[in-house]
């Protein structure tokens, strides 16, 4: 799929006509004539006629193999939204179906909305329920969001980075769950473009640098593969094909995974297609023969398949230049699955065969559409995609042997509710290959994972399970608990818990006034009383921290003039002249920063009264706190107390930074240069080479809010040969 000229009528009828499967042109020529009819006197920001998007689009479909009705949609998807056209008309016209498929991917424009992350969240929300009915309505929104990110140069700057974030989170996703590999990798290569096109050009001019001499070795491998399978019969010529990795793939590996471009084991791949299963295994025997494996880097998923049911054999092995590459072993139904995810059933099968099979592979839609309905919020459906619907998944197993398949960084917890929800709901320990460990244990691939459950019937979730879940299923499932059996206790939480947020942000609203102030968020969140607000509260259904900075704009606009200027409550002092700490209800206690985390203004906090030296403060993601909710002891959770940041602290705090780059006469003046400029007191530094070749820059710095450290990082990325730059803890 890549960007072509504009795509006229006459292309896309004859490439229908070339089509092995049949079509009823005339209908999609009649919808091509009522869209060019509505469109009329529209244009892109490009400035061509606007017909040429939905043509473009129309013919991505056709490229995966999809039927009339979904051309037509295609062709139409933009009429009701952007012209007078209605539906009722298109279902006159067209049918029920070309009429739903293009009401599914339609937005909604008249929706009462706070910010654009709403409005986004509503419309996914939209098209997930649409999706739910009839799958063909997300495909066509993948291929629109296709080309509107091949023509994206078009587009403002801020419009750019909005529209690609957005398909890197939510877009993105939902084509690697499909299984739809060329559509994923593209949208991810193209927003990965926009979004760090330093990161995108370093690694697409390192890859063309050795472009000849890779398309070299890949032709000389296959060749050799190729020669070897000619000597063994198969009921099927085999066919062998080589690839070399997407610019995002790399760019994972390399950037996030800090691994040198030549660590990249699976940047040359090579793939065998076969008839069947057995001949699968047949040929990954000859591979083994010819070729060295590398140790523990052979996946079965033929025996365990991938959630989005990708199947093949995967194994790496050693050339002999001595360059590893990755040989993949498939069969051709593996192979479409793989190439066009669930759009290869309607491109070899005319639409998927058994309702049963259908309703197991779109399981997941409808388990999102649920949790996002016991949240109360509605960016919920958004999260959910961004973080469970991960390209990068763990595969775990039960004592019995069953897999259970996670996004990477998922618990104990989150397996023990992947399996089930009353599991979940029970658990009171785990074992991980046979040795207990804390709930916030993070799971690893191969790993034999054992829930301990209490035979207590009344045993349910604890809330800080909530921030200890990394899926949003898991999160959910808890929520649906509290919301189900605690919901007097969920009031009584809730209540405390905004009382809190309005103490700390000075908002002071009379008692008979709060229902008036908080209506628009309990319409918003489906809430018919406050009570009901608070125990959506208490069960973790409203984010309060997203709804924080509204309640004090507001509250600003209609209650803090009328009030009298009160005294300004006091701020405990802080040893060594520091001021950043206000304190709940603890007044004259020394405080000290925890050097586990080094926590800065703006890092989420909390405090723990030590014994004899005042009240330690750590952030809320510290490794110390997290392993005490995993323990969660009475006694010891109870020292931990709520502390907040002043709004204006006057004094800079240390911090420290490490930051990693490829070796080279200059790179600590850059590096020192960008502290410089920025008015960064340098404490101490120490810089050393690495083995593999890069260098590693150690510093401790003066900060006044961890915004100045960002922007600080952000600049430092920028400087030249810079791999990663972090926060140290040490």
């Amino acid at each position: 799929m890549t960007q072509d000229t504009a795509v006229t009528i006459d292309m896309l009828v004859q490439k229908i006509l070339d089509n092995d499967k049949q079509y009823d042109e005339s209908k999609i020529v009649s919808a091509y004539e009522f869209a060019a009819k509505a469109h009329e006197g529209q244009f892109r920001s490009s400035g061509q006629p606007y017909i040429i998007h939905p043509l473009a689009v129309a013919d991505i479909l056709l490229d995966l193999g999809m039927d009339t009705d979904t051309i037509c949609a295609a062709l139409l998807h933009d009429v009701v939204e952007d012209t007078e056209a209605t539906s009722e008309q298109l279902q006159k016209r067209f049918g029920r179906d070309v009429a739903a498929l293009v009401d599914g991917v339609t937005k909604l424009t008249k929706i009462p909305i706070f910010n654009k992350e709403q409005q986004q969240a509503e419309n996914v929300r939209k098209i997930m329920l649409a999706m739910s009915q009839d799958i063909r309505v997300i495909i066509i929104k993948l291929c629109d969001r296709l080309h509107n990110m091949r023509t994206l140069a078009f587009r403002p700057e801020y419009k750019q980075r909005r529209t690609a974030l957005e398909t890197m989170n939510v877009y993105a996703p939902i084509a690697h769950r499909l299984g739809i590999k060329a559509v994923q990798e593209e949208l991810e290569d193209l927003a990965f473009h926009y979004l760090d096109p330093y990161a995108y050009s370093e690694i697409e001019h390192q890859m063309e640098i050795k472009k000849e001499a890779r398309e070299q070795f890949i032709a000389s491998i296959i060749e050799s593969i190729s020669e070897r399978l000619k000597t063994l019969k198969f009921s099927k010529e085999p066919a062998i094909e080589g690839r070399v990795k997407s610019i995002y793939g790399m760019y994972k590996k390399v950037f996030i995974g800090h691994k040198d471009i030549e660590q990249v084991y699976d940047k040359y791949a090579v793939r065998v297609i076969v008839s069947d299963i057995p001949e699968c295994y047949n040929v990954l025997g000859i591979i083994h023969d010819m070729y060295r494996p590398l140790p523990n880097r052979f996946k079965d998923y033929i025996a365990t398949p991938k959630a989005n049911m990708y199947q093949s054999l995967h194994t790496t092995v050693l050339g002999r230049e001595g360059i590893p590459f990755e040989v993949q072993i498939r069969t051709w139904d593996m192979h479409a699955t793989a190439e066009y995810g669930i759009a290869a059933h309607w491109k070899y099968k005319e639409g998927i065969q058994g309702k049963d099979k259908m309703e197991q592979r779109l399981a997941w839609i409808r388990q999102m559409l649920e949790a996002q309905q016991t949240s109360d919020d509605v960016e919920e459906i958004v999260r959910m995609i961004k973080n469970d619907l991960s390209p990068e998944d763990i595969v775990c197993m039960t004592p019995k042997g069953d897999t259970i398949s996670l996004p990477v960084g998922s618990t104990v917890i989150d397996f023990a509710y992947r399996i089930h929800t009353q599991i979940g709901h029970k658990m009171m320990g785990a074992k991980v290959d046979g040795r207990i460990v804390p709930l916030d244990y993070t799971l690893q691939t191969g790993q034999i994972c054992e829930i301990m459950l209490s035979k207590d019937p009344e045993k349910g979730p604890n809330r800080a399970w909530l921030e200890i879940a990394k899926t949003n299923e898991a999160r959910s499932k808890i929520r649906s608990w509290f919301k189900r059996e605690r919901r007097e206790e969920n009031i009584v939480t809730g209540r405390a818990m905004l009382e809190k947020v309005f103490r700390h942000s000075h908002i002071r609203i009379p008692e008979e006034e709060i229902g008036k102030f908080l209506s628009e968020d309990m319409k918003r969140h489906n809430c018919a009383t406050l009570d009901d607000f608070y125990a959506s509260i208490g069960y973790g259904g409203v984010s309060l921290q997203k709804l924080t900075p509204r309640w004090k704009d507001l509250y600003r606009k209609n209650y803090e003039q009328e009030e009298e200027p009160e005294e300004q409550p006091v701020i405990t002092p802080v040893k060594s002249h520091r001021s950043h700490i206000i304190l709940d209800d603890i007044s004259d206690c020394a405080v000290k920063f925890a050097q586990c985390c080094n926590p800065l203004p703006g890092d989420d906090i909390v405090g723990y009264i030590t014994r004899g030296h005042g009240i330690s403060v750590h952030t809320t993601s510290c490794v110390n706190y997290r392993a005490m909710l995993g323990r969660n002891i009475p006694e010891e959770r109870d020292r931990w107390v709520d502390v907040q940041w002043t709004d204006s602290p006057d004094a800079a705090m240390q911090t420290s930074i490490e930051v990693v780059a490829t070796d080279r006469v200059g790179l600590v003046f850059d590096i020192t240069a960008v502290l410089t400029e920025a008015r960064i007191p340098i404490i101490h530094s120490s810089s050393r080479n690495l083995k593999n070749g890069n260098a590693i820059f150690e510093a401790s710095i003066r900060i006044v809010s961890k915004s100045q450290l960002t922007s600080t990082f952000d600049r430092l990325r920028r400087v030249k040969g810079v791999l990663s730059v972090e926060r140290s803890t040490n």
